[in-house]
């Protein structure tokens, strides 16, 4: 055969193989079989993987919210506007005296740029879902001086930070979570800012940063600190080197100042709070990409000490990902599953239990998740904040839908919903990043009763005043 043909032959070749890719992926892309729901609950539908070529990418570009636009209540719940105009706001975190922190945070700058075509597709992403911009690197604090549910004060309560994330008060010292460090700073009640210089308690892992927000909860004692660490990757496929410390949740002890990893194998935890019938530590749980619209299940679940999850080298307890290389058995045999899945790609975030609530009935003894949204499930999942009805310290129930709307008819990202908390009055406030907003949902009145609404209570919430002022419970 002439080198021209044999040119010809491989050219050929590449365009046919290249044409069934392109058909494979953009006429007959991935998509789920199953629905949300199938993938939801203490037993969720786990179907064989679907390995793609390239990622499943479906994004909701982030648009904001129309001009009196607002996310939709359930039956019985009403949503208001707590607070307009912030940027990007992400983390929420209640003050003994009802003031209210919010972290306004976005991806560190100093981020290594993408290296790869996957790592290309996911910055294009990210910036097509309004997490593309510069962070603001502040925290801002929102008070309620007459009780009519919207912040009439708002102060710059601390700046140059580095992509801040979670907060917890223990006493008179303010822990914030950046992105490479957890941070202490002095705090005065009643104070509308803090502008003495923090100390660095701890290094973070950060770097290349595929997850970059940690999060920060006091245990209810306050003697020690939980910080969450998101992995550095989707299945450790930068080296596992990359992953020293990350997918896992830390301990500090507050005395000792001693580090040790709590539990591991968390691909990316995000949101903690303390359950209280039991007292046990619950966190919520971003899982894997790449293998189907239908896993890997979100998931929220009680947290044990020195407990493996599974990441990377199995998911939902022990069935493995043959990704990861060398696999490892052996943890793979120790893996616990989770306690219960929140459906695949929702990207669940904010968690708030709800018992001390002036909500409904109906919502008074669950948890409220904060579901940012998919971008590689077709079609979306999440985009909205739900409730989980828990009964003896566990979830005993379906998910309830609370705040949807998120997505208009186009599957444009009006808001994205993140972290979630319990205010002062026990109404849930939701950090909406994309709309720049946060949202106050309490009950439901009637029209005329609208008018002339009662003033709320600001009062601490009953049987926690003790945990509250050590700012250690609901933040």
């Amino acid at each position: 055969m002439s080198r021209k043909r044999i040119w010809l032959t491989a050219a050929a070749t590449v365009v046919i193989v290249g044409g069934a890719i392109g058909y494979k992926v953009v006429a007959r892309p991935e998509q789920a079989s199953l629905l949300v729901s199938d993938g939801t609950g203490p037993a969720p539908e786990l179907p064989s993987p679907s390995r793609t070529f390239m990622p499943t990418v479906n994004i909701a570009p982030a648009i904001g919210w129309p001009q009196g636009g607002k996310p939709v209540a359930a039956p019985g719940l009403a949503v208001a506007a707590f607070a307009t105009g912030l940027d990007h706001p992400r983390w929420l975190y209640k003050l003994p005296n009802g003031d209210v922190l919010v972290a306004e945070s976005n991806r560190p700058a100093t981020d290594s740029k993408p290296t790869g075509i996957k790592d290309w597709i996911a910055s294009k992403v990210q910036g097509s879902a309004g997490a593309g911009t510069p962070s603001p690197d502040r925290i801002t604090l929102l008070r309620d001086t007459n009780g009519d549910g919207i912040a009439d004060v708002r102060s710059r309560f601390l700046t140059g930070l580095h992509s801040p994330f979670g907060m917890a008060l223990v006493g008179d010292a303010l822990y914030v979570a950046n992105a490479d460090a957890l941070m202490r700073f002095p705090y005065v009640a009643g104070e509308t800012a803090i502008t003495a210089p923090g100390v660095r308690v701890f290094d973070l892992p950060s770097g290349l940063n595929h997850h970059w927000t940690k999060n920060v909860v006091a245990s209810p004692d306050g003697t020690k600190l939980f910080i969450s660490v998101g992995s550095n990757s989707n299945v450790g496929e930068n080296g596992m080197a990359m992953e020293k410390g990350r997918a896992a949740i830390w301990e500090l002890d507050r005395a000792s100042g001693r580090m040790r990893i709590f539990a591991s194998g968390l691909r990316n935890p995000n949101g903690m709070a303390w359950e209280p019938d039991t007292g046990k530590l619950w966190a919520a749980v971003n899982e894997r990409d790449e293998i189907g619209s239908d896993l890997v299940p979100d998931y929220i679940t009680s947290v044990t000490d020195g407990a493996f999850y599974g990441w990377p080298y199995s998911y939902y307890g022990q069935h493995p990902d043959i990704r990861p290389q060398p696999p490892r058995p052996d943890l793979v045999a120790s893996a616990i599953a989770p306690d219960y899945a929140l459906g695949p790609h929702t990207a669940s975030l904010g968690i708030a239990f709800s018992y001390a609530s002036s909500l409904p009935p109906a919502f008074r003894h669950g948890l409220f998740v904060g579901q940012h949204g998919s971008w590689n499930r077709r079609p979306k999942s999440g985009y909205k904040v739900i409730y989980v009805p828990f009964a003896n310290g566990r979830p005993a129930g379906s998910p309830v839908d609370v705040l949807t709307g998120f997505l208009n008819a186009r599957e444009q990202a009006q808001g994205r919903p993140v972290g979630v908390l319990i205010d002062a009055a026990g109404d849930l406030l939701v950090a909406d990043d994309v709309g720049n907003t946060v949202w106050r949902v309490s009950a439901g009145q009637p029209a005329v009763a609208e008018i002339a609404r009662p003033v709320r209570r600001r009062e601490g919430l009953p049987g926690l005043e003790s945990m509250i002022a050590l700012g250690t419970w609901g933040g």
